[in-house]
């Protein structure tokens, strides 16, 4: 199994930016999915999740910028990220509950961060 995300890079503040985040292999099922952002010298922190069912959940930084929405067919997560800020930049994670073929269950199985930069 693995999560591969792209879709971020260098934009300036007030523009946006959509990351993707797609599940490979043997997958039975994802039930959460969602997005973690670390900028430097901080913890990670959430900035949205997404249930099986499309109930989402942001934090409070993003509300309102942000969405978060998932393509179950396609085993897919986005993260819409508009009127982004300087203090939006980090490396975002997407991360997902997932069931394999096999009936292995991770419950936080995470793909590799991708870098957004908001900057003039």
């Amino acid at each position: 199994v693995q999560l591969q995300a792209s879709g971020g890079g260098l934009v300036q503040p007030g523009g946006s930016l959509r990351l993707s985040c797609v599940a490979f292999g043997r997958i039975r099922n994802i039930n959460n999915m969602g997005w973690y952002r670390q900028a430097p010298g901080k913890q990670r922190e959430l900035v949205a999740s997404i249930t099986s069912s499309s109930v989402t959940n942001y934090a409070d930084s993003v509300k309102g910028r942000f969405t978060i929405s998932r393509d179950n067919a396609e085993n897919t997560v986005y993260l819409q990220m508009n009127s982004l800020k300087p203090e939006d930049t980090a490396v975002y994670y997407c991360n997902a509950a997932i069931r394999t073929l096999s009936n292995f269950y991770y419950p936080d199985y995470w793909g590799q961060g991708t870098l957004v930069t908001v900057s003039n």
